[in-house]
């Protein structure tokens, strides 16, 4: 299935993408795509409903973020050696975990917002992986039951908040507006292989990132198992598993974004954004 949420900001329903490509209203059966709606008793549920019996809604009905009240957004750094090369950093020997705020968590459409003085705001589309049961001490071999399924993300990341100041990354990675997620949550049984998945992103039309989840340093599996070593996942957590070469910062000289360029980026299977930049 794809899951969707549709709707003004922080009034959004819950909506399913049917086999034509058709936006389907799913309130009738469940408030929101929430923590409770994602386990796989639930989904094997709603995948039963005839979504022909559902209203259809104009496609041009707003999408917001996939999932709604996420506990934890957790991203992973630096885990494509090449980026890493191009960021001048070494590929870790373990996972690189940092948090973004949930409240940068947006629609896959909503504008990015460029913060106060920011001269330095830069894009990372990513593999998000969304958990459906509390993970917590998971053996590697069973860390795949624990995943509701996948959607695209941006991981937009302010450059010098993030590497030129004391502290940690995560204040570069929280700005309002820099957590799109979506268009949909595309549940497992559609991903067979998340390891296997192209994806890019374009800016103003020319492509800059071209990648595939082939070339993670660690896999969807790794991370799942690794995470829950420190902290219990729980249903609607989201991790964000790193982004390959092609961002702003490794250009020579570097690029960044400004007002009024248009961002276009999509992951195979997950669908596509499309932000366009404005000033905060």
């Amino acid at each position: 299935m794809k899951l969707v949420r549709f709707g003004a900001a922080g009034d959004e329903k819950p909506g399913v993408i049917d086999e034509h490509g058709n936006l389907r209203d799913l309130s009738a059966y469940i408030e929101d795509i929430t923590a409770q709606n994602l386990s796989d008793e639930k989904l094997s549920e709603l995948s039963k409903i005839n979504l022909n019996t559902l209203p259809i809604l104009d496609k041009s009905t707003r999408l917001g973020a996939c999932v709604s009240g996420v506990g934890k957004f957790i991203c992973i750094g630096l885990n494509y050696a090449d980026h890493a090369k191009e960021a001048g950093m070494e590929v870790p020997p373990e996972p690189v975990i940092f948090m973004k705020a949930t409240s940068a968590i947006c629609g896959p459409t909503d504008p990015i917002l460029l913060p106060r003085g920011s001269v330095k705001t830069d894009w990372e589309v990513e593999l998000a992986v969304v958990i459906g049961k509390k993970a917590k001490y998971v053996e590697l071999e069973d860390a795949m039951s624990y995943v509701a399924g996948y959607a695209a993300s941006n991981d937009i990341s302010e450059r010098t908040y993030q590497l030129e100041g004391s502290g940690h990354w995560t204040k570069g990675k929280s700005c309002d507006s820099f957590g799109p997620l979506g268009p949909y949550l595309v549940t497992k049984d559609e991903i067979p292989d998340p390891q296997n998945l192209s994806m890019w992103l374009s800016v103003n039309g020319q492509k800059m990132q071209d990648g595939s989840t082939s070339t993670m340093v660690y896999g969807v599996a790794f991370l799942v198992h690794y995470i829950s070593q420190f902290m219990s996942l729980m249903p609607g957590d989201i991790i964000s598993t790193g982004t390959p070469p092609g961002v702003g910062l490794g250009m020579t000289p570097p690029i960044y974004l400004k007002p009024g360029d248009i961002v276009t980026l999509g992951v195979e299977g997950l669908g596509e954004h499309n932000q366009t930049v404005i000033p905060e």
